[in-house]
């Protein structure tokens, strides 16, 4: 059977190595607007069900597994998506910063069929102060990530404590990506 990780995200790459797998990548372009009314945790779900499903047409064997998966930060009821320049990333740090908030990382994997499932953990950042933020936007880790950190990286200093699946905090659940692959028959 062979696996498909639909992402670019060389985060999500190095977890499914971490757990010894081969896989193909293919980068798929959705659009990752938030739908009127949703809620983080359908918004999440939908985003990688539509990355499996738009990797499904690039691979239609029926031996093939379709991995997609989206991760989005929550303040409150908003959903903190990647930062777009410095000033974004610095109001989404800031939101962040003395807090705690919530990380929620969907993982969708279609084979004979759609399943797909919601990791929830809750990070508490220390305070950030000005420095610390140029400090950080310098590091150049806050690009293309939800939230505008990494949990894996320099972001590592503002974290006081964190209750859930790290590997989710980065962007796929180790636990429960296994999961679901044995549910679909795939060997690990």
């Amino acid at each position: 059977m062979k696996l498909v990780l639909a992402s670019a995200s060389p985060r999500r790459a190095e977890l499914l190595q971490q757990m010894g797998l081969e896989f193909d990548i293919k980068a798929v372009d959705i659009d990752e607007s938030v739908d009127a009314g949703e809620s983080p945790e359908a918004y999440v779900r939908r985003l990688a069900l539509q990355k499996a499903r738009a990797a499904k047409k690039f691979y239609p064997a029926a031996d093939t597994l379709l991995l997609g998966s989206d991760t989005a930060v929550i303040v409150g009821a908003d959903i903190l998506g990647k930062p777009t320049d410095k000033q974004h990333a610095f109001d989404m740090l800031r939101r962040l910063s003395g807090r705690s908030h919530t990380v929620l990382t969907s993982v969708a994997i279609i084979g004979s069929e759609e399943l797909c499932i919601v990791c929830q953990s809750e990070v508490s950042f220390s305070t950030i102060d000005e420095q610390q933020l140029e400090w950080y936007w310098a590091s150049g880790e806050s690009t293309g990530k939800a939230g505008a950190y990494g949990i894996q990286g320099k972001a590592a200093v503002f974290i006081q404590r964190i209750e859930g699946s790290f590997s989710g905090v980065m962007g796929l659940p180790i636990y429960e990506t296994s999961e679901l692959l044995k549910q679909h028959g795939f060997k690990l």
